[in-house]
């Protein structure tokens, strides 16, 4: 992003064209690097944001509310102290560096005086610092002796700027001019970002690409110091990439830079909490089936072990048939094995020091025994399978998630399939239901479950006569056409089951859907959310990749 002085240069106008006069009636701290002051400009009340934040740094408007924590910041409280009911007197740059100045006058009932905040949007260097008399008052990011001698940001200090890049000022044309002398015609972007302060290097190529001939220095010149301001974000992959101070081919243009910026860090915000969220759901319920994958294992291994209990019942009527033949003290014997029929022989191992008929009854002893436990064994690996078979849903669900609203419907099935735990404030509010995905097809409705929950709920508050469509043999979204007594046509039916594929585990030109009327699927007793049995269907061959 350039956040460079040369489009700080433009922020610091269109801030001051809004604000100056303004008074502060507000000041909030709901992130650990981020201010947002409410301020009433005489016509109106206008939020500002100033971001310290490594990769989030800017001063711009924003509408959204953020939650602010019970207990106000040290940093905030020193605002609300001294800059509370303050009036801007106005906002510039300072020279052509990254640092927003907001010159503020501060009355209280004894005194009236001039403050001033800088906005540091310097990426990992950002910072917020307020002083008085050219002395730190307060900063939102303090240093010490100890971590950087060379410029001290603590209260009371005097107030210094960043020491100076070995760059060319733009401002200082003959300085321009000379540096600019020697500029490789191939390398024209790379030696601007090089040679000359304030330039991100985006903003050096677009420089180079507006060149057309002539005086390459007065080119630079009137570039960075023109009045010409067109803004807009670049969108990539659907995405927004970068936002910029002059237009960008191919990107989507802005009545403000404020308005630019407040786009572009929003939806940033916005992908990165979603993809955080996304992790910790995945991450929880990988955790589950990791478990399960574990305990099946064990299960298996078990049954593994119990597979000889039917040798053992033979080895045991063997002997009982044979008591005649054996007697106490014998380690093993050698027994006609009428089971066999191939009429073989079966070696058995015995106990010394027992009566042929006590061998036998170990024998009978162990048989029962693992004969229990595979009893027993038998429904923990289906109720094992079913887990897994739940967790592969769930995850199925999030992988196709496309926004929150997809990732909170999973988020509340957790919850209530207590894989989550809810935090007591949350559990005392009872939030909306996050509805379907709805369609719409030549004039017929299509809905499609975000999570297992909402499936079964699907299913419940349908009609008879809808029709019901899921991806067969692979997890998917249960999706309902809203047929309300009409015929469905080929196109809204092959539309449904489209969208039934997208949002399913299949992927390619050929995934089997399977439809019928909702009636005539049910929901077995105890069954795990989302699942469901279904007769009299017809199946359906679609790309996953082509609805939407």
């Amino acid at each position: 992003m350039p956040q460079d002085a040369f489009t700080l240069r433009f922020v610091a106008r269109e801030l001051d064209g809004t604000l100056a006069g303004g008074k502060i009636n507000k000041i909030n701290q709901p992130e650990r690097e981020e201010v947002s002051l409410l301020i009433y400009t005489g016509k109106r009340t206008v939020k500002l944001t100033l971001n310290a934040n490594a990769s989030d740094c800017g001063a711009y408007f924003t509408d959204g509310d953020k939650e602010n924590p019970l207990t106000a910041p040290n940093f905030c409280m020193l605002l609300r102290k001294h800059l509370s009911g303050a009036q801007i007197l106005g906002v510039s740059l300072a020279g052509f560096e990254r640092i927003l100045v907001f010159r503020l006058l501060c009355a209280s009932d004894f005194s009236m005086r001039e403050r001033v905040l800088y906005a540091e949007i310097m990426g990992k260097y950002s910072n917020l610092v307020l002083t008085e008399n050219g002395i730190i008052l307060g900063a939102l990011k303090t240093t010490s002796l100890d971590e950087n001698y060379k410029r001290i940001i603590c209260p009371g200090a005097k107030y210094a700027f960043p020491a100076p890049q070995d760059k060319t000022d733009p401002s200082d044309f003959p300085a321009l001019s000379e540096t600019l002398k020697g500029v490789p015609e191939t390398d024209r972007a790379g030696f601007l970002f090089r040679s000359v302060a304030g330039l991100a290097p985006c903003t050096a190529e677009q420089i180079a690409s507006a060149y057309r001939g002539g005086d390459f220095a007065l080119h630079v010149y009137e570039y960075i110091f023109s009045d010409e301001v067109s803004p807009c974000v670049l969108v990539r992959g659907g995405a927004p990439a970068d936002f910029f101070a002059r237009s960008v081919r191919g990107a989507t243009p802005f009545s403000t830079l404020s308005e630019a910026q407040s786009y572009f860090y929003n939806a940033r915000r916005e992908k990165k909490s979603f993809e955080a969220q996304a992790r910790k759901l995945t991450s929880a319920v990988g955790a589950i089936k990791k478990k399960q994958e574990k305990r099946l294992a064990q299960n298996l291994e078990k049954q593994r072990q119990c597979q000889s209990c039917e040798t053992d019942r033979v080895k045991g009527e063997l002997i009982t048939a044979n008591l005649h033949a054996l007697t106490r003290g014998m380690r093993a014997c050698e027994l006609y094995n009428y089971y066999d029929e191939a009429g073989g022989t079966l070696k058995i191992a015995l106990d010394e020091a027992l009566t042929p008929a006590q061998n036998a009854q170990n024998y009978y002893k162990k048989y029962r025994k693992q004969k229990r436990t595979l009893e027993v064994l038998a429904p923990q690996e289906k109720d094992t399978r079913a887990e897994l078979d739940y967790c592969e849903s769930v995850l199925s669900a999030l992988a196709a998630a496309e926004n929150t609203e997809d990732l909170q419907s999973v988020e509340e099935e957790l919850l209530a399939a207590g894989i989550l735990k809810a935090p007591k404030e949350r559990a005392k509010k009872r939030k909306a239901e996050i509805p379907f995905r709805t369609y719409e097809r030549e004039g017929i409705r299509i809905l499609a479950g975000r999570n297992n929950l909402q499936n079964d709920r699907l299913i419940r508050t349908g009609a008879p006569d809808d029709i019901w469509l899921h991806a067969q043999k692979y997890h998917s979204a249960h999706v309902l056409i809203k047929t309300e007594g009409r015929s469905v046509p080929e196109s809204v039916l092959l539309y449904a089951a489209e969208v039934c594929a997208k949002f399913s585990d299949g992927k390619g030109d050929k995934i089997p859907v399977d439809y019928c009327l909702l009636k005539n699927v049910k929901k077995p007793p105890k069954a795990k959310a989302g699942f469901v049995i279904y007769n009299e269907y017809k199946t359906l061959y679609v790309s996953s990749e082509s609805a939407l």
